[in-house]
């Protein structure tokens, strides 16, 4: 059965319509246009897809069993995110297993109005020279057996482009589907370069884990805001990255090369994986400091880079929806057009959620 979705302002790839009209017909969009008459003050956007949740509130993905992939979905759909990818952080390489199996049984659950599980992000453990908070003592070499011997449900890596064999490691993990991140690197401008060239597409959280930039040696940093091959993440919880970083991302790459994440951590539960944090009221910390994933949701980062950033709602829009959609392949869903899934968000005037679809299923 045919349902009408209206609302002051609809937020697709072509542009904002205002006001603008949906409809959904068997978990699909079916039509998209103008709309006439009264109309709710709201606005329409596609559901967020979050490439990086280590955990929310007191749920730590890597020790997720049972009914707390329920509670996770609960957690995701209250900000407005209707696909994501659970992240792993550095640990010793035998640790992997339990949890991406665990990834794998709740990615396979019926969907049920449940944001769709993507695919496991690993976060390590091939970082580069900047671990920031993942345990020094497991960031290691490459290991050949484990990386060929990879999990289907292993969607997203992100890995040091200084460790040796990068280029040739990153051209087989895209031949096999898995999209490749750079980060906690301390790689040269020459070897991010030579890393997109293998088939690399994304810096994870650009910024941070990574020296900044200097004009004469431009690194990470330089190489991330410049090369069109590669989209980067930003963690928009005005704690990482300042305001002004955030504007001049979004100016350097465009809409369409920047992708919001909230790299989000149980910090209530003080855990990540083995990882000791403590909440300091804005941001989880390890004991010296060192920022340690966020407490942010994605409709906050939504907010956070329109608010203070000066961005459009359609280009932010598009970073926390689209663009993470497209670098995972997911052509079917972080857009409102005709033939994309019906994931679809109302946020209210303030940019608040107000209401989630799922497969064109109301689910809050």
């Amino acid at each position: 059965m045919t349902e009408t979705l209206a609302a002051a302002r609809v937020v697709t790839p072509a542009g904002v319509l205002a006001p603008g009209v949906v409809e959904v017909d068997g978990g699909v969009i079916t039509a998209v246009g103008s709309a006439t008459g009264p109309v709710p003050a709201r606005t329409l956007v596609p559901g967020f897809v979050d490439l990086q949740v280590n955990g929310i509130d007191d749920v730590d993905v890597a020790g997720a069993r049972g009914t707390d992939w329920d509670r996770l979905d609960e957690l995701l759909v209250a900000q407005g995110v209707t696909a994501w990818c659970p992240t792993l952080v550095t640990n010793a390489l035998d640790s992997f297993a339990a949890p991406l199996a665990e990834i794998a049984g709740a990615a396979a659950r019926p969907p049920d109005g449940r944001p769709a599980i993507a695919g496991a992000h690993l976060e390590g453990p091939f970082l580069g020279a900047m671990h920031g908070a993942h345990p020094h003592q497991h960031v290691v070499p490459f290991d050949d057996a484990f990386l060929k011997e990879l999990p289907p449900v292993v969607r997203l890596v992100t890995l040091g482009p200084e460790q040796p064999g990068a280029p040739a490691v990153i051209a087989d993990l895209t031949n096999r589907g898995i999209t490749v991140a750079l980060g906690h690197s301390a790689a040269s401008f020459d070897e991010v370069a030579a890393a997109a060239g293998a088939g690399a597409s994304l810096v994870t959280h650009c910024f941070n884990g990574m020296p900044p930039l200097h004009h004469r040696e431009p690194g990470m940093v330089g190489a991330a805001l410049s090369d069109p091959r590669l989209a980067v993440s930003l963690i928009a919880d005005l704690v990482h990255v300042h305001p002004a970083a955030l504007t001049i991302a979004f100016r350097a790459k465009g809409a369409a090369r920047v992708v919001l994440v909230t790299d989000a951590v149980a910090w209530r539960s003080h855990t990540v994986g083995d990882i000791r944090v403590r909440f300091d009221g804005r941001a989880p910390r390890l004991a010296d400091g060192t920022l340690a994933g966020s407490a942010l949701s994605m409709d906050r980062a939504l907010r956070n880079v329109v608010g203070h950033a000066g961005i459009g709602l359609a280009d932010a829009v598009r970073a926390a929806a689209t663009t993470p959609a497209d670098l995972l392949g997911l052509a079917d869903r972080g857009r409102i057009e005709v033939g994309a899934r019906a994931d679809v968000v109302a946020l209210d005037d303030d940019l608040e959620v107000a209401a989630v679809r799922i497969g064109g299923e109301r689910v809050r």
